[in-house]
């Protein structure tokens, strides 16, 4: 495993920055999903994020649709996530189903992380607990939390946090999982730190917690460069922490690691650049689908939820789960139009 150096200069470098980056893109999403299988079937079911709007993207104009289905948008209420949930039953032919909305991201970067003294809200407080995918006092978490539980202010943790993370992963591209299982004990203790969005953003958020502070992953869709077209292949995963005086603060130490890969950079000291970029926000095109949807148990589904997290569309033909990552069974795609 690669450990930790603590190098307070090469730490106050990575996070200076003196510019507003903010950017606005707006345009319109749509997902269209087909369950090929499906034909003939007595039942069908597909379950899909639903986007909401939030402080940093205005979600309008939904519209959906599919032929034959009975459609609600439902809420699991111990993860928060928001679906839309399609059922079809006795089929003659594959299913499809059209969701559309219009978007205007506006994500931007935090120039200035003001810092208080006040508790932490009640509301963020559950961003500190533990989950069956997420264990917060086990492996990795026990031990390295301990270099940061007792800095004296959240934003020191946090930094520390990130450099540990960049330190101690590294994108691994033989991962078959879309975006990783996201189960921090494992990409740590198993895979040396290896893997892709999900995996690496959940150790941000597993230590971030077990350090004291409320932490919680991002799932959707990160666009880069930002342009119309096909973005099925533009699914991400990056994390928020709390800090007290300014609110939700971003951090991608995933796409960190992605740049460094793409680019050959072997050491962190050498990625200074992305390290900056991707600490509190950016100016990238982003779509949050769900936030935090760990262990999300989806109305009517089979024993297979509760999901270890809820991005990528998720579908059962006859009680049978259907593997998403089989474009031959389970079709879907991504597609944006910028205006």
């Amino acid at each position: 495993m690669r450990r930790f150096l603590g190098v307070l200069i090469v730490v106050a470098v990575m996070f200076s920055f003196s510019a507003v980056s903010f950017a606005e893109y707006k345009g319109k999403v749509t997902f269209e999903v087909e369950l090929k299988d499906a034909e003939k079937a007595e039942k069908a079911e597909l379950w899909l994020p639903y986007p909401l709007s939030d402080a940093n993207q205005t979600i309008t104009d939904v519209s959906i649709k599919s032929s034959g289905a009975k459609i609600g948008v439902e809420n699991d209420p111990k993860s928060g996530a928001v679906y839309l949930h399609a059922t079809w039953r006795k089929l003659k032919k594959a299913p499809k189903l059209t969701m559309s909305f219009y978007l205007d991201s506006h994500y931007s970067k935090k120039t200035e992380l003001k810092e208080t003294n006040d508790a932490f809200p009640p509301e963020v407080l559950k961003y500190l607990e533990a989950t069956p995918s997420l264990p917060i006092d086990q492996g990795f978490c026990a031990e390295a939390s301990m270099e940061f539980i007792n800095m004296p202010t959240v934003l020191e943790k946090a930094r520390g946090i990130y450099r540990w993370v960049l330190e101690n992963t590294y994108r691994d591209e033989s991962v078959k999982e879309g975006c990783g299982l996201g189960l921090p004990i494992r990409t740590i203790s198993e895979k040396d730190g290896g893997g892709k969005c999900a995996d690496i953003s959940s150790v941000f958020v597993a230590l971030a917690r077990a350090s004291g502070i409320p932490a919680r992953d991002v799932y959707g869709l990160r666009v880069d460069p930002a342009k119309s077209g096909e973005i099925t292949g533009n699914y991400h995963c990056w994390t928020e922490f709390y800090l007290p005086g300014t609110g939700w603060v971003m951090a991608d130490p995933a796409d960190v690691r992605k740049k460094m890969l793409n680019e050959n950079i072997e050491n962190v000291n050498d990625a200074v650049k992305w390290s900056r970029f991707f600490w509190a926000g950016d100016d990238l095109l982003r779509i949050a689908l769900n936030r935090d949807t760990r262990e999300t148990v989806l109305s009517d589904a089979t024993e297979e939820t509760p999901l270890t997290y809820f991005m990528y569309p998720y579908a059962e033909i006859d009680g049978k789960v259907v593997d998403w990552f089989s474009p031959k069974t389970f079709a879907f795609k991504v597609k944006l139009d910028l205006f």
